[in-house]
């Protein structure tokens, strides 16, 4: 039976993860109310694609009226939930995302992976590791595009691989079959408020599995360590610094996995295809939850020592003048930006930092700045917040330059950097001050550096 056929929904918010998600529900047979923040003007193309199919929109700033009449609203990921035209629906209007309707229509296991840094990555690499084992699988979620066009398509035999972000998941009652955190740090405090939401938020990942089930944490990190306790399924563990039974760690400087008594060597730490500890961390969860979704170990370490990254992710662009420039505009909180510092340990560094502000802390990204970075070029919302925080931790570091914009950002940093420095972009903050997205701040950034090469 068709449970949407005559129903009215609401879809709240009109970006790109809400309009595969309002086609569907339009075969299914259901009136839509469109609504979004933003203009008609705003939106642009997709207002008109909205109203070819029909589609009843109400934008502006009163978008969030009158949703207690519809049957069911979906929300759009980043929507705070505080809000209270949302917390008047609880108990009454059935609350529903993208996310939550792929979940409930596929047929075959779903393996998801969140954490405050590396979902992507990590994602992409299970994608791949499943895919050189011969595996049919579908990425989606947080990445790529929407699955719910395609989940009911998608034989039983075929996992789905899915990035979940914080907001996906605090919608969710239910988690996928194979669950992997990788970390958590402070992230998200614009929407979520507090570390204890947020917390919460990503624990739906594993709080509804059955015991057949599986979930990968990082040993390293306490908070991923005491999530472990709570999980249902069976639990495996990747470690950098320990020595973990029914995971994978680093046996001097070899990736290992032991089950048992049993020990699986795996691939040299060198030979890992991407740079940074962090990538290394990454690696070893991908491996994790790819075997358990059914990849073979010669094809994990060969995708391991072959895959070489995802766009705006520690992303070599070009050298100039024996100049190397790297675009980590991913990095939109502190313990991103730090990693990515943290990569270039052995090289004179010029950081590229600021942007929107998400009411993260910058101490330890303070510290980490006066002790391992040359140069800081601060633009954006927070550079005075970031300025602040680095003479704070030491006043004597005076290596700090301002820009009105990240073309000027470029240009001082290129004329600061000499033969053998590296000018990464590494914003600690999100884009929005500025830019849509990250991904178009790195795109920018990238046609910034090639343009210094003409």
């Amino acid at each position: 039976m068709n449970k949407w056929a005559g129903k009215q929904v609401a879809v709240v918010g009109l970006g790109i993860s809400n309009m595969p998600l309002i086609e569907y529900l339009l075969k299914q047979g259901a009136s839509i109310s469109g609504r979004d923040r933003k203009s008609e003007p705003e939106l642009g193309d997709r207002a008109q694609i909205l109203n070819q199919l029909g589609v009843e929109c109400r934008l502006g700033p009163d978008y969030l009226s009158d949703l207690g009449q519809y049957d069911a609203v979906f929300l759009t990921p980043g929507i705070p939930k505080q809000l209270p035209e949302i917390q008047a629906l609880i108990g009454k209007v059935p609350i529903l995302s993208e996310i939550a309707l792929v979940f409930s229509l596929a047929e075959a296991p779903i393996y998801g992976i969140t954490g405050s840094s590396g979902k992507t990555t990590t994602t992409t690499l299970v994608g791949e590791m499943l895919k050189a084992s011969g595996v049919n699988c579908h990425v989606g979620g947080n990445i790529g595009v929407p699955l719910i066009g395609k989940v009911d398509q998608i034989p039983a035999h075929e996992p789905i691989i899915l990035e979940l972000s914080s907001f996906q998941l605090e919608l969710l009652n239910q988690s996928p079959h194979g669950a992997l955190v990788t970390n958590i740090s402070e992230n998200h405090l614009d929407i979520h408020l507090t570390m204890e939401t947020y917390i919460q938020a990503k624990k739906q990942i594993y709080l509804h599995q059955r015991p057949q089930d599986v979930a990968v944490f990082n040993y390293d990190d306490p908070v991923t360590r005491q999530m472990a306790r709570e999980a249902r399924g069976q639990v495996y563990f990747f470690s950098r610094a320990s020595k973990v039974n029914r995971g994978i760690f680093l046996d001097g400087e070899q990736l290992v996995f032991q089950i048992g008594a049993g020990i699986v060597p795996l691939i040299a730490k060198q030979e890992i295809g991407l740079i940074g500890e962090h990538n290394v961390e990454n690696v070893m969860a991908a491996a994790l939850l790819a075997y358990c979704a059914g990849a073979s170990w010669p094809a994990i370490c060969q995708t391991a020592a072959e895959f070489k990254g995802v766009a705006h992710r520690l992303e070599h662009i070009a050298v100039i003048n024996q100049v190397d420039y790297y675009n980590d505009s991913i990095a939109t909180s502190p313990a991103r930006a730090i990693a990515g510092i943290n990569s270039f340990a052995d090289r004179p560094l010029i950081l590229i930092a600021g942007g929107y502000d998400k009411k993260l802390s910058f101490a330890e990204f303070a510290a980490v700045v006066a002790e391992k970075v040359k140069a800081l070029v601060l633009l954006g919302q927070t550079a005075d917040q970031i300025e602040a925080a680095v003479r704070g931790t030491s006043p004597a570091y005076d290596q700090i330059y301002r820009a009105r914009d990240l073309d000027e950002a470029v240009a001082v940093a290129s004329q600061l950097a000499v033969g053998g420095d590296v000018v990464l972009l590494s914003p600690a903050c999100a884009s929005f001050d500025m830019y849509p997205g990250f991904e178009a701040r790195g795109e920018h950034f990238r046609r910034l550096v090639q343009n210094l090469a003409v």
